[in-house]
């Protein structure tokens, strides 16, 4: 029998007698699924607690034995253990996607991180690719580790109450010193030097997911209602626009114009938030909410703003951004004012 290529990495005998493309397909499938069913669900932390430990310690675990079992020819267990992490990472940023896709904002920046936690997803899944992208590269490997931890973590963090912003940068934090094994060399200061990289990493990734926090959604809050209307009464909105559209001779009659927003956010979660009121490009008015959002309500925490510097022309396009206190994007309300 021929050994596999340095580069290569051997199949289970499982995977081989699939062909590799089958079962990815099946699992595709699969994800593809959950991620419709659930696609505004939330994951049990429980589930994504324990995927992120078993990730870790695997990758520990691997981390320090690769070297010996390639020396004894333990091909086949290592095969066995990187297949594990592969099924890991899919599983894990699977859990996660939903919520992601549930908070971003499709024509916003903040896009860009479920696009990739979908990929991270979807490299995972087909194993063909897998191999041929991860494998072979293993900080290729570490980046996918570390992104997968700080994508979970931060889902994770505001389902036992931790404020957003403070879940965030914790996430990347911990997905930072949990990088630390693949930092380690051989020798006796080898794991005084992997903590200390660990630490540094960890400082650099407070500073850039603070700088990048536009591009992260905030979840697991979203948005569950937004609606432009005359007024708000009895946190309900009084003569909500239909179809996003008011003429302009009814905006000047009504003197003001009331944005209703619904967030939702899961049980203990307390955070600030305000609108940003937009006319075209025009940042217009700024409106910190005076009362916090109060997680665990099923429709979603009700609140609103008023915007009363109509002067006419007043028909244009208006936007509001619905935003935390960190200026992460919630969502975002769309309406026109016709002439």
């Amino acid at each position: 029998m021929s050994e596999p290529h340095a580069g290569s990495a051997p199949r289970l005998p499982v995977v081989g007698w699939l062909g590799g493309w089958p079962i990815s397909i099946v699992s595709l499938a699969l994800g593809l699924a959950a991620l419709f069913v659930f696609r505004r669900g939330l994951p049990h932390v429980a589930w994504i607690v324990g995927y992120l430990l078993l990730l870790w310690l695997l990758f520990l675990l691997i981390t320090e034995l690769r070297a010996p079992l390639l020396e004894r020819g333990q091909r086949l267990v290592l095969s066995a253990a990187d297949y594990t992490i592969q099924t890991l990472y899919h599983n894990l940023l699977l859990f996660v996607l939903p919520a992601y896709y549930a908070a971003a904002t499709l024509d916003s920046a903040n896009v860009i991180f479920p696009i990739a936690v979908a990929a991270g997803a979807l490299v995972t899944t087909i194993d063909p690719w897998y191999r041929r992208l991860v494998h072979p590269r293993p900080w290729l490997n570490h980046l996918l580790l570390g992104f997968s931890i700080f994508a979970a973590l931060n889902v994770a963090l505001p389902l036992v109450g931790v404020q957003p912003i403070v879940a965030l940068e914790g996430s990347a934090v911990l997905a930072a010193l949990a990088l630390a094994p693949a930092f380690r060399r051989e020798g006796r200061s080898g794991w005084v030097r992997a903590h200390a990289l660990g630490v540094a990493a960890a400082l650099v990734g407070l500073v850039l997911v603070w700088t990048a926090r536009i591009l992260v959604p905030p979840a697991p809050l979203f948005l569950a209602r937004a609606v432009v209307a005359r007024s708000v009464v009895d946190m309900e909105p009084v003569e909500p626009a239909v179809g996003g559209e008011l003429p302009a001779a009814t905006v000047l009659e009504w003197g003001e114009l009331a944005a209703y927003t619904a967030v939702y956010a899961p049980a203990g979660v307390r955070q600030a938030i305000g609108h940003v009121w937009w006319r075209d490009r025009d940042r217009v008015a700024d409106v910190a909410l005076p009362t916090p959002v109060m997680g665990g309500r099923r429709r979603g925490f009700r609140t609103y703003s008023r915007y009363t510097d109509l002067k006419a022309p007043v028909a244009s396009r208006y936007r509001v951004d619905v935003v935390t206190a960190s200026g992460q994007l919630i969502g975002r309300l769309r309406f026109t004012v016709t002439p």
